[in-house]
């Protein structure tokens, strides 16, 4: 190639020069032959003597925490909105009396509250409700053991008390 020999700097070129040196710089960036990066293709080190660097961003940290973490921030984040327009409910309802705020989420605690129930009482009807008759036969003389163990959980700190019988 012809043009990669050096113009002489005094010498300004013509416009037909101009438009001939920059058709060649075109076609040269744009031929595959033009190298414009490099990929290095040789296996990396999986063990190395530089001890690990906390990088930018989120600390290291299991996927657990990184799951509660996300969900705390969802949260907070879920929260502006609803507290928002709870104030400007309460801005625009200025005249109202707190002991009647106080009674309407005191209510709705208290449906909480007999739906939780509710769901227990069922629970404990499902659990209470006898099992299946069981019909065994043998042909040889059996040997059988029967145990069950009744597990209790109660309180705020949980105490479980196991029975076997």
């Amino acid at each position: 190639m012809d043009h990669d020999r050096p113009q002489p700097a005094a010498m300004p070129l013509s416009d037909e020069q101009a438009a001939i040196a920059a058709y060649r710089l075109i076609q040269d960036a744009y031929t595959p032959a033009a190298v414009t990066s490099y990929r290095d293709t040789s296996p990396l080190q999986t063990v190395g003597s530089a001890s690990p660097v906390a990088q930018p961003g989120r600390p290291p940290m299991s996927q657990r925490a990184t799951d509660a973490s996300a969900l705390m921030l969802t949260a907070g984040i879920v929260s502006i909105p609803i507290g928002g327009s709870l104030s400007l409910v309460l801005y625009t309802l200025g005249g109202v009396d707190p002991a009647v705020i106080g009674l309407c989420v005191a209510g709705g605690v208290l449906v909480l509250g007999g739906i939780a129930k509710v769901v227990s009482a069922l629970k404990a009807v499902v659990e209470a409700a006898p099992p299946a008759e069981q019909h065994h036969h043998y042909n040889a003389p059996v040997h059988q053991e029967h145990h069950s163990v009744s597990t209790e959980t109660r309180g705020l700190i949980a105490k479980t008390v196991n029975r076997a019988s």
